[in-house]
């Protein structure tokens, strides 16, 4: 059964499915350009690797020889106090653990010299809030732009924050940002909405190629259909995270048309 929303389901972006669906939608990529770039280049996928704990926040962790030793002294000085009063009763608690997260993205390379001619970032939802993962991403894109390396960042998340831009006074649900190495800092922005078909763009390269075109909207509508997507989500309830009001009145009307509500 094919997705029933006409260009972003809005559904594949709950944090509990985005995993999944970034890392297939970083494959059906590498499966769709590298047979166009052959033989001149080759897509590659790379992982970008750091630390949170908590609220995203990084933990500098302390080794488990140093914990145990300062354990052991403490119990020490405990057996040397006499306790006069009753013990209090232990309260349950969460506490920050470390997590290594790894994000995959893609690299376009040419063959014969290795070099990093484009990059292209799937934004995580860690990528559109404050942290480490945020914070990682941002380092790689400011090094990125600073270079001739082409840039190009798919956000198909409405949460979060989007990445910045000069000016920026543009809304909308998801974006799409081609930067050309050459032409900076004019970059092409694609912004779109939920009602949308998802814009296709031409992949850039060094300037005497031709830019395959990559349409993410059969990409997706494939990794919909070969996820079988359709068995696990639930469309009688609302997509995490949820709709606006306008955007949730025109999702019902279409489930409900397609007999899915």
């Amino acid at each position: 059964m094919p997705s029933p929303f006409p260009g972003m389901n809005p559904y594949l972006e709950n944090p509990a499915l985005w995993s999944e669906v970034h890392n297939l939608l970083i494959v059906a990529i590498f499966d769709t350009l590298n047979p166009q770039l052959r033989p001149k280049y080759r897509a590659a996928i790379e992982q970008r690797v750091y630390q949170t704990s908590g609220e995203d926040s990084l933990l500098v962790g302390i080794p488990d020889v140093a914990v145990r030793r300062s354990q052991t002294a403490l119990n020490r000085e405990e057996q040397n106090i006499a306790v006069a009063v009753p013990p209090l009763q232990a309260m349950k608690v969460t506490i920050p653990m470390p997590e290594t997260i790894r994000e995959s993205y893609l690299e376009v390379r040419e063959v014969a010299t290795r070099e990093v001619v484009t990059v292209i970032e799937v934004l995580s939802p860690k990528n559109k809030r404050s942290g480490e993962g945020r914070k990682a991403y941002e380092k790689k894109r400011h090094r990125v732009l600073g270079s001739l390396t082409n840039l190009v960042e798919i956000d198909l998340l409405r949460d979060g924050k989007p990445m910045p831009i000069l000016n920026n006074n543009i809304k909308s649900d998801y974006r799409l940002l081609v930067s050309r190495g050459e032409r900076r800092p004019k970059a092409d922005l694609y912004a779109f909405n939920l009602q949308n078909v998802i814009p296709e763009f031409g992949l850039p390269l060094q300037l005497e190629d031709v830019e395959p075109i990559v349409n993410l909207q059969i990409l997706l509508t494939e990794l919909y259909d070969r996820a079988s997507y359709d068995l696990v989500l639930d469309y009688s309830t609302g997509p995490v995270p949820p709709l606006s009001e306008i955007d949730a009145a025109w999702s019902n009307a279409l489930l409900q048309e397609q007999r899915l509500r």
